[in-house]
């Protein structure tokens, strides 16, 4: 897998409105991702998969919620696979090892809230 990050120093503090699909767009073979916000208590991360790409198992200390915005995904949790689809959502709980495998081509957003 291949990662890349979009600058983070464009992040999103000013009110306006976005369409979160059309803020990050998909790379061949890549994950891209995108920090919109980050603070102290959290951050709002935009990611774009390309079809066969994934994150592996890891944990991370914080609660997150994940939505995705468009194609399918496998979001493991605890080793038990759960299949996401646009629209749906999912929490992975701090401290959880996760995985992430895009089925197909995929967007999601990612919350991330400290404890």
């Amino acid at each position: 897998m291949k990662g890349r990050s979009v600058d983070t120093k464009n992040q999103m503090n000013t009110p306006a409105v976005h369409d979160l699909a059309d803020l990050l767009q998909y790379q061949e073979g890549s994950v891209v991702s995108r920090v919109l916000m980050k603070n102290a208590g959290g951050n709002v991360t935009l990611f774009a998969f390309d079809a066969g790409e994934g994150l592996s198992e890891h944990t991370a200390p914080f609660d997150a919620l994940v939505t995705l915005i468009e194609g399918e995904a496998e979001v493991e949790i605890s080793k038990i696979p759960y299949r996401l689809t646009a629209g749906q959502t999912i929490t992975m709980p701090a401290s959880e090892p996760h995985a992430l495998r895009a089925m197909k081509r995929f967007k999601m957003l990612l919350v991330m809230l400290r404890a």
